[in-house]
């Protein structure tokens, strides 16, 4: 496989500010995480969503107990994305509601416990959330740092990177994925596992996004838009082609619409002109063909994501030389991605 298909690391966008320095994940109640919903629940239906508390497991730990518990598959039970093992998380999952016969309040496993039932329409889906809200804690750092890069991050957002759980325990998803398209023989018993097939060819992306994320850094042009840029508008999501980078640099300074990157594939919205060279360029470096991702199927359509992310209601209280934060991402965006600004420290790891 692709020994030099290694994640990247990402320059800072606060390169000049000073960090906090310190630790996380000093325990799992350093770092919390609650779902944030997509949608009200009508408490009618055929799928029970239970709010579960976990500690220490997988979102997988418990959607397997459940499963067992109650005598489902796995499939029949839905989420709307994985939360952190070392961590406090709540979340989502739903259920048929025909699987439970007693009380749902009483269902619990080692490290997790149901906080709510309510029934709803339909079953969960992945994404069916709107972003998490995460409360983090930063041991043994300099608060008084914080301040200047919270500013920045308050009007200017983060960088949307992948973050290093995206590529494995070891970091090798992304060269699986390499592989993969590469049609290696040493990837094909992979290939044949469909989970694993579709988290590599997942991470390749991520990666591919990362390394046009870090030169889009380099070249100072996270505010600007540039000829043939694809721009996401932040309250539709709509994608649309750049035709006039000055009016519409002027849109993304004022947070109305962002530049996205692209997750690569054979249908992806195609950039034009000078934006379609450096994708282009991203790709080329990475010696990866694109007439490949036709042999990633329906894994590898492509898709686009936005270059960078706001960082809402976000705050900062310090009691000597612990600094907690408090704050919301979308759907799909890290927290690694406001951490490293602020501490400018090794801010997570692999999990």
């Amino acid at each position: 496989m692709r020994s030099d298909f290694a994640p990247r690391s990402i320059p800072l966008l606060t390169p000049d500010l000073p960090g906090t320095g310190g630790s996380v994940r000093v325990s799992e109640d350093d770092f919390r995480v609650e779902e944030l919903s997509l949608y009200e629940l009508s408490g009618e239906g055929e799928h029970l969503y239970l709010t579960i508390e976990k500690r220490g497991r997988t979102t997988q730990d418990v959607v397997g107990e459940l499963a067992a518990a109650l005598h489902l598959p796995d499939r029949e039970i839905g989420t709307a994305g994985l939360k952190d093992k070392r961590a406090v998380t709540v979340q989502r999952i739903s259920l048929p509601a025909r699987a439970v016969t007693g009380d749902p309040l009483a269902l619990k496993g080692s490290g997790w416990q149901v906080l709510e039932a309510r029934r709803h329409g339909n079953k969960l889906r992945t994404g069916h959330l709107r972003g998490n809200r995460f409360s983090i804690v930063i041991r043994s750092c300099d608060p008084a740092r914080s301040g200047r890069v919270c500013d920045f991050l308050r009007q200017h957002g983060a960088a949307n990177l992948f973050g290093p759980q995206r590529f494995g325990q070891r970091q090798d998803n992304a060269a699986l994925g390499a592989a993969l398209l590469a049609r290696d023989p040493a990837a094909a018993r992979a290939g044949r596992d469909r989970f694993l097939r579709k988290l590599a060819l997942s991470a390749l992306q991520s990666e591919l996004f990362n390394r046009c994320l870090s030169a889009r850094i380099t070249d100072g042009l996270m505010a600007k838009a540039l000829e043939g840029d694809v721009l996401k508008k932040r309250v539709t999501g709509g994608l649309f082609v750049c035709e006039d980078p000055v009016a519409d640099t002027t849109r993304v300074q004022a947070a109305e619409i962002d530049p996205a990157g692209p997750l690569p594939g054979h249908s992806l919205f195609a950039a034009r002109g000078p934006a379609l060279l450096r994708e282009e360029a991203v790709i080329a470096e990475a010696n990866i063909d694109p007439r490949s991702f036709s042999a990633g199927g329906g894994e590898m359509e492509g898709a686009r994501r936005s270059y960078r992310v706001p960082v809402e209601d976000l705050g900062a209280s310090a009691s000597g030389d612990t600094l907690t934060l408090t704050f919301s991402l979308p759907r799909g965006s890290y927290a690694i991605a406001v951490l490293r600004e602020v501490m400018k420290a090794d801010a997570d790891s692999p999990e």
